[in-house]
């Protein structure tokens, strides 16, 4: 699609600024760690998982949108087989893609190769923004990987993914963000989206936590499959983040990149 790369480019940067900014003015959470360090790694992680991505691209000629584009142009997948409505189809492929987002999500918790390269994402021991960018460059070729084959086994349009792909990266930037909401908005979010509250969940270094609010935009999946915890078992201020084990070094980038070749 035509300039597709400037306008998810856009957005992220915008939306990345925006948090960024919210986060100094209303926190949720003092941190501990030196930001420096950790953003220097996080934004490590982010260009060279743009760089695997890249040489993917070259195998792989038709990563997730391209892939839309072929499936469409040759009625492939479940949505071709049938005269659905634009707006119906839209929505439906929205709908399907998180949800598979989510089920890949669980999947990385539960399968220990898996785990250990999904675990780099948990190791930040402060949870802001930059976490949202910080994950393992086997773990981002492997979900796009997964992307491609979902798209030509549903069909969507090359404008449906496009949207999933920029809801998706704006909201995990949101539910990944230290800013304070009010509780009865917060409240009224959850309804629908993940907040930072209910994902902050996710990353307690305690394993009952962190196995549970999986979504990245839809906050009702969890809900539907028995994964959805409200409040963490201490308060958000008292929770612990990251790994039970782990110490400074997470804020290290080349001791990141090979965690999940290590013992522990």
């Amino acid at each position: 699609m035509d300039n597709e790369i400037l306008i998810r480019l856009g957005i992220f940067f915008l939306a990345f600024a925006a948090l960024a900014m919210l986060e100094q003015i209303i926190p949720r959470r003092s941190e501990e760690a030196s930001k420096g360090s950790r953003w220097r790694t996080n934004w490590s992680f982010i260009i060279i998982d743009s760089f695997f991505l890249k040489l993917l691209a070259l195998a792989i000629p038709l990563l997730a949108i391209g892939a839309a584009m072929d499936a469409k142009a040759n009625s492939i997948g479940i949505l071709n087989l049938f005269d659905w409505p634009i707006v119906i189809e839209f929505i439906l492929s929205i709908l399907i893609l998180d949800f598979a987002i989510w089920v890949q999500h669980l999947v990385t918790h539960k399968i220990p190769f898996l785990w250990r390269v999904h675990q780099v994402h948990h190791s930040d021991p402060e949870f802001d923004v930059s976490t949202a960018i910080r994950f393992h460059p086997i773990e981002i070729v492997l979900s796009m990987l997964f992307k491609v084959g979902l798209v030509y086994l549903l069909g969507p349009s090359a404008l449906a993914v496009l949207v999933f792909e920029i809801l998706l990266n704006a909201s995990a930037m949101f539910n990944h963000a230290n800013i304070k909401i009010p509780p009865k908005l917060e409240k009224f979010l959850r309804l629908f989206i993940v907040t930072p509250d209910m994902h902050r969940i996710h990353h307690s270094s305690d394993r009952s936590e962190h196995d549970t609010n999986y979504g990245f935009a839809l906050s009702i999946w969890d809900k539907l499959f028995g994964t959805y915890k409200v409040e963490p078992n201490l308060s958000h201020q008292e929770m612990e983040v990251g790994l039970k084990w782990q110490n400074d070094k997470p804020t290290k980038f080349w001791w990141s990149i090979w965690l999940p070749f290590r013992n522990k």
